[in-house]
């Protein structure tokens, strides 16, 4: 028998789990996107970044940005070299603004955290990144969309109804938002989304709730995608039906959800809507527990709902949950007790999980389950890594995703394609990973840019990602939000995602493993 020392990663994962339906070829071409576009915008914002920091004295930092491998014209070149220049130039600035002149005196930052000058130029540096971003956007997508929004949302969510006007040659979507204010009135929105395939497309919120404080997340029920439930900054967790209320908000700013939902004594994050069992949801909390509530048990004369089943297996702030999407009654949970946890509710016992698992070397923070294969999960961490796990053997971890920079806090499979993931977080970067390509051989040059699995970097974003959703409807398509109010809508140029192969014989295939 063939042991996993004796193959690659890619084939264990082949061989024991059936993620990567196709065998891989001995000596794969390179990919001929992997050209010298990447190179060229890496290392203007590597120099960027190093001529900023090394002016006022501090290290340079890698700056890992999109990996899309597609052709760059020499104007384009000229235009990055121009940038490369430009940052020079803002360094020169940066330092005269931090007292130092010519740079060798009284320009150095000080070790304080929350130097004045340290931000003011880790500022400049994430302008100057966004706009070689935003020069090159012609080249790495086939649709972006930037709207600011009122006020910063915490959560977005892709509503599953899509609308194609008559003689028209777009789409109308629309998506669950909430706010963030400062200390005004809060509101649960859905947005109105349209203009795929059109020059004209554009964002208008179409509904206005009032909510008891900001939205920490918003979902909604998959049996009735009206039905939205929200985590508040209070204990409680709250349901709307948004056809039972006005388009716009109730004067008095008065919250009437259609449901509350009670058990947690304090607020939190994680929310999931049982695909199997109409009603049924789960909510993770600061207090480490878990709730599950029955909505279909609500009381006419009175729309209190008390918890069905509090799951206390958790030993620190429970950061999300998530429903199994194809056995009714399994869920899964993480924390920062740095534990996932696998739960049965027809075990009947709410205090003993079905499987523990140490996942991480810090916080866990998301999870999600594979939505084609049913033993396939991932996590993410804020150890700043992506981990990928099977049910059936849940004490070997497949294996772990690390590119990005900073602490991960959203992690969501592609409801299109089996081996795509995308994970976002702290460092202002969504990162989307095919799993296909895991164990590809790359060249010494291609391996600074990242592991093979990392499909792209989505770089568009100057603040940290709050959420980000995954169109069902449009392939490729995802929704992020950040916290500096900005939304964007966007897909990956096809030369990138469409990574179509030349005919290989049979004879150069390789034969699966043993077993």
């Amino acid at each position: 028998m063939c042991s996993a020392h004796d193959v690659g990663e890619s084939e264990v994962l082949k061989r024991n789990y059936g993620i990567v339906q196709l065998q891989l070829t001995k000596k794969r071409t390179m990919d001929s996107r992997r050209n010298c576009f990447f190179k060229y915008y890496v290392v203007v914002l590597h120099l960027l970044r190093r001529v900023l920091l090394r002016s006022l004295g501090l290290s340079a930092v890698r700056c890992a940005f999109v990996v899309g491998k597609t052709d760059l014209s020499r104007s384009s070149r000229g235009a990055m070299a121009s940038a490369a220049a430009a940052a020079a130039a803002a360094a020169a600035a940066a330092t005269t603004a931090a007292g130092g002149g010519d740079g060798k005196e009284g320009g150095v930052i000080g070790s304080g955290g929350g130097d004045p000058a340290e931000e003011a130029v880790e500022e400049r540096v994430i302008n100057e990144e966004y706009k070689i971003w935003k020069k090159n956007t012609p080249f790495l997508y086939d649709l972006v969309m930037t709207h600011a929004l009122e006020w910063p949302s915490l959560t977005v969510q892709w509503l599953p109804d899509v609308t194609r006007p008559e003689g028209k040659d777009y789409a109308v979507h629309r998506l669950i938002l909430g706010t963030h204010t400062s200390d005004e009135q809060n509101h649960l929105l859905i947005a109105k989304f349209g203009g795929f395939g059109s020059v004209s497309g554009k964002i208008e919120i179409e509904i206005k709730i009032n909510h008891e404080g900001e939205v920490n997340r918003a979902r909604f029920m998959p049996q009735n995608p009206c039905v939205i439930a929200t985590k508040t900054p209070s204990c409680e967790v709250l349901v709307f039906d948004y056809t039972k209320h006005p388009s716009t908000p109730a004067p008095g700013g008065e919250c009437q959800p259609d449901i509350r939902l009670r058990g947690h004594q304090k607020e939190g994050y994680g929310l999931s809507w049982n695909p199997n069992l109409n009603g049924y949801l789960l909510s993770a909390s600061d207090d480490h527990t878990i709730c599950l509530w029955d909505i279909n048990t609500t009381p006419k004369d009175n729309r209190v709902v008390d918890a069905k089943s509090i799951f206390t297996g958790h030993t620190a702030v429970v950061e999300d949950v998530a429903w199994h999407l194809l056995h009714e009654s399994l869920f899964g949970s993480v924390a920062d007790d740095q534990k996932l946890m696998i739960w049965d509710t027809r075990s009947h016992t709410t205090n003993r999980p079905s499987h523990t698992v140490d996942a991480h070397a810090a916080e866990v923070n998301c999870l999600s389950f594979n939505p084609y294969s049913e033993f396939i999960l991932a996590t993410g961490s804020a150890d700043k890594t992506v981990a990928l796990w099977d049910l059936r053997n849940l004490k070997l971890k497949l294996h772990s995703f690390e590119s990005h920079k900073d602490e991960i806090f959203q992690v969501q499979w592609s409801p299109h394609n089996e081996t795509i993931l995308a994970s976002s977080g702290t460092d202002r970067r969504l990162h989307v990973w095919d799993l296909s390509k895991i164990g590809e051989e790359q060249s010494s040059e291609d391996a600074e840019d990242g592991p093979p699995e990392l499909l792209f970097i989505h770089g568009g974003h100057t603040a940290k990602i709050s959420d980000f959703s995954w169109n069902p409807n449009e392939p490729w398509v995802i929704c992020s939000v950040s916290e500096d109010n900005i939304m964007q809508v966007w897909q990956m140029a096809e030369n990138i995602y469409n990574d179509e192969e030349p005919d290989v014989a049979n004879g150069d295939l390789e034969a699966p493993a043993a077993s």
